[in-house]
């Protein structure tokens, strides 16, 4: 259950809960006054986002955890309804460990190998990690979409070779960095960083191909996370799709808890 959850945890480092939508431009923040002088300044580059606009998603592949030298791997199962619902189930040899279901507001996870559950708020993974989380964050992770710089605060956009942007802006005590695609528009890299408490997470988004459903937008099937923390040490999570479908075609997202499983506080 552990090892499932941080999976599904790394990513909520991810930045604001805010959800406009992009591509978006940087501007003045609250409270700066205007330019007294008739110099015109430059304007400030916009970034060059694109996100998905699929309702559902269907996704099957493979996962791979390694931590303190040790590695796990199991078949993973994901199931989205933008903005609403997210479901996730990890077994091996055909046999479910593990599934996770994700609202906006509500955290549930079913441990079948320990005859556990989970119930309750954001604030367990919040817990686990020691940083505040959100539905959203977790979301963008997995879509491997743009999150802007939070109201009040303006990014620095870098261009560089190829067309790639690379955007950077503080949110609360971390630096969050993204690379994002020539062209396409697409998250390539997402970096964070915290100086003072030494934690760094990198994650890469690589393979992107077409889906049928939305032919012009390109979707990474491979996801490698990094996260270095002083006590924890190097864990990497590794995710490769072999099937992706999305589209409008609904989904079901079951969760029961069997009788006779105990409830994690």
């Amino acid at each position: 259950m552990n090892k499932l959850t941080l999976l599904l945890a790394l990513g909520l480092l991810l930045g604001s809960c805010h959800r406009k939508g992009v591509p978006t431009k940087s501007g003045r923040g609250p409270g700066t006054s205007a330019p007294t002088s008739k110099a015109i300044e430059p304007a400030l580059p916009t970034v060059q986002a694109t996100n998905t606009t699929f309702l559902f998603l269907n996704a099957k592949g493979k996962a791979q955890i390694t931590m303190n030298g040790n590695k796990q791997g199991a078949n993973l199962a994901l199931r989205m309804r933008r903005d609403s619902i997210i479901w996730v189930s990890a077994s091996l040899a055909g046999i479910e460990g593990v599934r996770a279901v994700l609202t906006r507001d509500s955290v549930r996870v079913l441990n079948r190998l320990e005859k556990t559950y989970f119930s309750g708020g954001y604030d367990y993974l919040s817990k686990l990690l020691n940083v505040p989380v959100s539905f959203e964050q977790m979301q963008a992770l997995l879509l491997g979409d743009y999150m802007p710089a939070p109201a009040g605060t303006t990014p620095t956009v870098a261009n560089e070779e190829a067309g790639r942007q690379r955007v950077t802006y503080p949110l609360a005590e971390v630096l969050i960095e993204r690379l994002l695609q020539g062209g396409t528009g697409r998250v390539q890299q997402l970096k964070v960083s915290d100086a003072a408490t030494k934690r760094n997470l990198i994650v890469d988004y690589t393979d992107f191909r077409t889906l049928d459903e939305q032919a012009s937008l390109p979707f990474a099937h491979a996801t490698f996370i990094q996260a270095q923390q002083p006590t924890a040490g190097a864990v990497t999570a590794a995710i490769n799709y072999t099937k992706v479908n999305a589209g409008r075609e609904r989904l079901s997202f079951p969760f029961t808890v069997p009788k006779g499983f105990k409830r994690q506080k």
